[in-house]
């Protein structure tokens, strides 16, 4: 552990469990502690299934269905005294944040008086500032500072709410050894995460991978949300129900994409998605839209995977294509797969959050 830095954060989160925002912020706990923080992580629901470090304040088990008004309000008091008491040098909030009502509440009650740094996960700054321009130039003004996961989301924070504040601090990436990767009978292509059409477009990668050339290749979608019963229709409806197989959401997917062909990524939009990250980790290529934001950040075209116009279903297919189809392509991008993504080692994030936060 390093020099103990005598700092004393507080991670604010949804949950430590199901998104990539939660894992990342589980994380955050584990860099900060090693890196000597006194590290309290609050999560507002009762869902803890990744691992952290550092004392956890769970408001969740105090929430209940239908909880009155009252009940609420108490509980946010409570959170408050708990703040208050316990004196933080800086609170790390990393919850979605659209909510113009309840962010009033949290600024002018919740964090009254308090060292706060907000980070922003989502290109789509309204689901961290609101869409209350007024409220989210409120945050900024009185926070003392900004962290956005990408380069792109800094920069359109900096600009919307005419501010320098925000800087960037990538998501890191666990380097997992997956060296026995499991031995699969039928090659797969594979995709990790929520099943919301309007974010990942799923629908998207259904059509686009049903047009393609796939041989004997098949499709692994990994997810629960939604559009689900949605998505599995449409898979039908073109053919493909016995090609496109769904699965529900998996804590322990990493051999699964470890084994996969390559992770395909569709979405709308992003932040810096962690399963992108993760797979290349692995040493799994990847084709991914280039959506705002993250993948452009991450992949170079035609070296750690392929990077394609977004919404072009057409282009997509032909990406699938060329990875089933083009050997030399495919291998160059596998090679360099782990070494793209090696400046996001942990240790890396860790002291850059560290500087940070000592720096401020």
């Amino acid at each position: 552990m390093s020099k103990d830095t005598h700092k004393k954060i507080a991670l604010i989160t949804i949950s430590l469990a199901g998104g990539g925002a939660e894992k990342s912020t589980a994380l955050l706990s584990k860099m900060l502690d090693h890196k000597g923080f006194e590290v309290h992580i609050i999560v507002l629901n009762d869902a803890i299934d990744f691992s952290y470090a550092g004392k956890l304040y769970n408001m969740g088990i105090f929430k209940k269905k239908g909880d009155s008004i009252l009940k609420k309000v108490k509980r946010f008091t409570a959170l408050r005294k708990y703040i208050k008491k316990e004196d933080f040098d800086f609170i790390i909030d990393n919850r979605s944040r659209d909510n113009t009502i309840k962010e009033r509440f949290y600024l002018y009650y919740i964090y009254k008086n308090q060292q706060v740094i907000y980070v922003s996960r989502s290109f789509k700054l309204d689901n961290y500032f609101t869409n209350d321009s007024k409220i989210g130039q409120q945050m900024i003004q009185k926070s003392s500072g900004v962290i956005g996961v990408s380069q792109a989301i800094s920069k359109e924070i900096n600009q919307k709410y005419n501010t320098q504040k925000a800087v960037t601090i990538y998501n890191p990436v666990e380097f997992i050894d997956v060296s026995s990767v499991m031995e699969i009978d039928v090659p797969y292509f594979i995709f990790v995460g929520r099943l919301l059409d309007k974010v990942k477009n799923v629908s998207l990668l259904i059509n686009a991978f049903a047009k393609a050339k796939k041989e004997n290749h098949h499709l692994k979608i990994y997810g629960d949300g939604i559009d689900k019963e949605r998505l599995m229709i449409l898979s039908k409806t073109l053919g493909m129900d016995n090609k496109i197989l769904f699965y529900p959401f998996k804590e322990d997917i990493y051999q699964d994409i470890a084994a996969a062909k390559a992770l395909l990524l569709t979405s709308h939009y992003e932040g810096f998605p962690r399963v992108l990250i993760e797979a290349l980790s692995m040493g799994t290529p990847v084709i991914s839209v280039d959506c705002q934001s993250g993948p452009n950040e991450v992949i170079t075209h035609k070296e750690n995977g392929l990077l394609v116009k977004n919404y072009d279903q057409v282009v997509f297919t032909e990406a699938i294509e060329s990875f089933i189809f083009d050997t030399d392509l495919y291998t160059t991008c596998k090679q360099n797969a782990v070494k793209s993504v090696s400046h996001l080692k942990t240790d890396i994030i860790a002291s850059q959050w560290s500087d940070y936060l000592n720096k401020i």
